[in-house]
């Protein structure tokens, strides 16, 4: 038994293997997109059909062969969970009550996340930056509310389509912090009403467009750095290993002198 268990665990860690498996996770994602085409539905429908079980199939199958391999220790990577969920979720009828879960197969895609490790520094570096984000959204969330309240009070009685309640106010200030038609089609208008409306927006422009959103970049490039460094440390070998690798090196051929010498001091 062990004898398979050894022989499933190096099928799975070969890199044949995982180059397989992320071959049909790319194959697959582009199934799905086809699917959505009704004229290529309609013609090659059955075999859209019939290859999308068979990936679904493979990736089951590579999740039990890891279960064998793993058992409990299966569930400590977060990523082998991330699959689990990921491949559930397709297993799930999607007929009558579950028919919107057919949609949500799309996100097998999802699971380059774990095959890709160059993936998987990039997600592990977002969630490293998620503190400092959750702080750059706070700063960002009331910075909005003040604009909103400024906003509904100054411009709402003119303009209630734009700033008529906060709800609405909230909306048009985050047009305006992308920048999408800011000015002539919310600024400039409102500016004919109220000529003084640009101490309002260039300001907030400032605080929430050119202030915040890039301290949030630089949160995640801040975050990104740590995990390469990290990442370089980890496949760098340390001065004291190259130093002990060449010392047990020394050490053999030393070895192999001696066993030479007493075997020439044996022969005179």
């Amino acid at each position: 038994m062990s004898n398979v268990i050894s022989k499933i665990q190096t099928l799975i860690e070969d890199r044949r293997f995982r180059n397989f498996i992320l071959t049909v996770i790319v194959f697959n994602s582009i199934l799905l997109g086809l699917e959505t085409s009704e004229t290529i539905l309609s013609s090659y429908g059955w075999f859209l059909y019939g290859a999308d079980r068979i990936c679904l199939a493979i990736f089951v199958v590579e999740i039990m062969l890891k279960l064998i391999v793993y058992r409990l220790g299966f569930f400590k990577s977060g990523w082998n969970c991330f699959d689990v969920v990921i491949v559930g979720i397709s297993l799930l009828p999607s007929s009558g009550t579950f028919t919107i879960l057919r949609a949500l197969r799309v996100f097998r895609a999802l699971r380059l996340f774990s095959s890709i490790p160059a993936m998987r520094r990039v997600v592990a570096g977002l969630i490293e930056a998620l503190p400092g984000v959750a702080s750059a959204a706070g700063l960002l969330t009331i910075v909005f509310y003040v604009g909103a309240v400024l906003g509904t009070n100054l411009f709402g009685p003119d303009f209630p389509d734009w700033f008529g309640t906060i709800g609405k106010s909230l909306f048009t200030l985050f047009q305006v912090m992308t920048l999408e038609s800011w000015s002539m089609g919310i600024a400039r208008p409102v500016m004919e009403a109220y000529p003084y409306a640009w101490l309002f927006f260039v300001p907030f422009i400032l605080a929430s467009t050119f202030t915040i959103l890039n301290v949030f970049i630089g949160v995640i490039v801040d975050a990104m750095s740590h995990i390469s460094i990290n990442a370089a440390g980890e496949s760098t070998p340390s001065v004291e290993e190259m130093t002990l690798t060449e010392v047990e090196k020394i050490n053999q051929r030393l070895d192999g002198i001696e066993a030479m010498l007493r075997e020439l001091d044996r022969k005179s």
